[in-house]
């Protein structure tokens, strides 16, 4: 049977369908009989590494804007779709999960034609346009937060599937994270996360207020971004409070270092700070119809976070500062995010994904 997957761009998509297909390994399925789908991003490299195969697909996503680029995209769907049934055909029939994105259009239409029923799942609170078209075609619809479930036709919450460390997390790496990071284990920890490929706004306010912070007695953990790390590090060279990294593959580690996280609220991101319960100010990127600041709005209901919109970024070093100072406050915040967060989202997917394989 085989276990198919699209997902591509970003690790937003990418890492809970990996997540998904290890949990399939665990469970019993060979990894010869996993196949993802994606185009020339980051699922190059992230797929392999993971140990599965990837089938390349010449495919991009729609401009919003009027572009040439959009006239030559029906015609390139539908030979990516054909490339996707011509590969499910010579394997034994099964399943496809898609995971949003560009990719999710083509793969539904060729796994379809090849008779394999779809899973789709939704990782963000307000569902994008290529999973609101899969949709029609799916024999099951799952999607991360409860703001979703009246957007998409027969959706049922699962959460956001995680890496396992993160499923798992155990609140007792702190002392080893702290190490890890060279940081004092006395001293209360911001944490900065602007996600995988960093946030130059986020990184801009933190240039500026950091003497704020670090003066007051605390310390900063900061995950800039790659493109990032050098103009930042430069900055924070001179205090041993104040340290840099370009990029976390295990943010169990970041979780587990922080007392309160300053961080964009993307879906995963979110889905992470409720899965470890760690206390949050978010900056949702002013983008995409406003669906980072939906992503953050159960985490904010049930007082796991305070949001502050883009344009009110000057709050941030009082609002931080405040919050730094009340140890109290802070851990009644990780009490409300973990609430809401859905550590089993992995396993539940993978039950889905398993049911509609073998009906």
């Amino acid at each position: 049977m085989t276990f198919a997957f699209a997902a591509a761009g970003t690790g937003g998509h990418l890492v809970p369908a990996i997540a998904v297909a290890r949990e399939l390994v665990r469970r019993g399925v060979s990894a010869s009989d996993i196949v993802f789908f994606g185009g020339e991003r980051l699922e190059t490299t992230a797929v392999p590494e993971a140990g599965f195969e990837l089938v390349r697909l010449d495919i991009r996503g729609l401009r919003r804007s009027l572009s040439l680029r959009n006239v030559g995209l029906p015609l390139m769907i539908r030979r990516a779709a054909r490339t996707v049934k011509d590969n499910l055909n010579g394997r034994d029939r099964g399943v496809l999960t898609a995971f949003g994105g560009y990719v999710t259009i083509p793969a539904g239409l060729g796994a379809s034609s090849a008779g394999y029923p779809i899973v789709i799942h939704e990782q963000n609170a307000v569902p994008g346009l290529a999973n609101r078209v899969a949709t029609r075609r799916a024999a099951r619809t799952l999607v991360a937060f409860p703001a979703t479930v009246p957007r998409l036709i027969g959706a049922e919450l699962t959460g956001n599937p995680l890496t396992e460390p993160i499923a798992t997390y155990d609140p007792n790496l702190r002392n080893d994270a702290i190490a890890g990071y060279g940081l004092d284990s006395e001293r209360t920890v911001l944490g900065v996360f602007g996600g995988s490929q960093g946030a130059v706004a986020l990184n801009e306010q933190v240039v500026g207020f950091a003497g704020r912070i670090l003066d007051s007695g605390y310390a900063i953990l900061h995950v800039t971004g790659p493109a990032n790390h050098d103009a930042v590090a430069a900055r924070a060279t001179d205090n041993p409070r104040w340290v840099t990294v370009p990029y976390e593959g295990h943010m169990e580690r970041f979780y587990a270092a922080s007392d309160l996280v300053l961080s964009r609220a993307g879906a995963l991101t979110i889905s992470e700070l409720t899965a470890t319960g760690t206390p949050a100010v978010v900056v949702p990127l002013p983008a995409g119809r406003g669906y980072q600041g939906e992503n953050a709005s159960e985490m904010e209901a049930a007082g796991g976070c305070v949001i502050v919109d883009q344009d009110e970024v000057s709050a941030l070093p009082d609002l931080l500062a405040e919050l730094l100072a009340d140890r109290e406050r802070m851990k009644r915040m990780a009490v409300a995010a973990a609430t809401v967060g859905r550590p089993t989202a992995t396993a539940t997917v993978a039950d889905v994904v398993l049911e509609v394989a073998n009906a």
